[in-house]
């Protein structure tokens, strides 16, 4: 055994028979100027940067900023890319430094276009399914094609009481229609070239107040009129009401 290696014993000390020394827990060997060299089961060998030197040491898990291998013979902690503050593996970042941002695995300078930023997550929001621009991962402004919005979601139809705009791509609520009171009956005159005092009539209206969507109620008659008689020899009274017809 050469001069600055030792092995583990069940006291936990490495050491020559002449000057026993302690080492770092978790080594299975290790040196006096390199620190462990080899480490017990399942824990992961990790050089740590001293200075110019790298010294060994044996971890439960991989510090921030490396991923553990793990292998038959020996379990390693291995750095992330330089734009990673961790990971999962070499080509699975888990979290970016400052000015970048996480998506898909990857630290990217920018988002790609439709996907907003979360610069306090440091990562690009997934837009919900369906959606081609959103500005939060719960909240769509625009929907891929074929698709309705509806309070910052995607459709393929619309659900009840709310119908397609298919100009927009919208989801917008039904509009019904609505109308106003009658008004009064017109004066009774006679509708055209027919003659005879019976071939009169009178009409009456009332105003659209609100007009429909097109999946809205319709609108019912605005105008209905009736016959009516009109007695030319007689001062009094001129017309007789006799039937009410709608039109």
């Amino acid at each position: 055994m050469g001069e600055d290696m030792w092995l583990w014993n069940d006291e936990g000390i490495y050491a020559d028979e002449e000057n026993p020394k302690l080492c770092h827990a978790g080594c299975l060997t290790c040196s006096a100027l390199n620190g462990c060299l080899s480490c017990k089961p399942r824990l992961f060998f990790h050089l740590e940067h001293d200075g110019m030197r790298e010294r060994g040491t044996c971890l439960l898990s991989c510090p921030r900023g490396h991923y553990g291998t793990r292998s038959p013979h020996v379990n390693t902690c291995t750095k992330c890319r330089e734009d990673c503050v961790s990971c999962f593996n070499r080509n699975f970042c888990t979290h970016c430094h400052q000015g970048h941002y996480l998506y898909r695995g990857r630290c990217e300078d920018s988002c790609p276009e439709g996907l907003p930023p979360n610069a306090a997550l440091r990562e690009c929001n997934d837009c919900p399914v369906g959606c081609e621009v959103c500005v939060t991962r719960n909240t769509c402004t625009r929907c891929r094609a074929g698709l309705y919005l509806l309070h910052g979601q995607c459709h393929h139809t619309c659900p009840g009481w709310f119908e397609p705009d298919k100009q927009l791509m919208e989801c917008i609520s039904q509009v019904h229609c609505k109308v106003g009171e009658w008004g009064d009956w017109g004066l009774c005159f006679r509708r055209g070239r027919t003659r005879g005092y019976r071939n009169f009539e009178e009409v009456r209206r009332r105003e659209v107040l609100r007009h429909p969507t097109l999946y809205g109620d319709p609108c019912p008659k605005v105008k209905e009129w009736r016959k009516c008689v009109k007695r030319r020899p007689s001062p009094g009274i001129l017309v007789i009401k006799l039937l009410t017809c709608i039109g």
